[in-house]
């Protein structure tokens, strides 16, 4: 399956990401459930490769088959 996001999309939804874990932190437990978002490290390691691909104007490939989850539901 061919993803059809742009460099500046995936940025957003990095960006969302990343706030979410600034926001709601890296991990949480409620009763036997747990959620872990994805690592902060990765997240801003993806943010600064898509904006230098961004001012760079080429694509890169580094990020090929890198998906972003977004669990909101606290």
């Amino acid at each position: 399956m061919e993803n059809d996001y742009t460099p500046q999309q995936r940025l957003q939804e990095v960006n969302k990401a990343i706030q979410a874990v600034l926001l709601g932190g890296q991990s949480y437990k409620i009763g036997s459930r747990s959620l872990t978002r994805a690592d902060l490290a990765l997240l801003r390691a993806m943010r600064d490769d898509l904006e230098a691909q961004i001012a760079s104007g080429e694509p890169s490939h580094l990020l090929d088959n890198t998906f972003v989850a977004f669990f909101d539901g606290r």
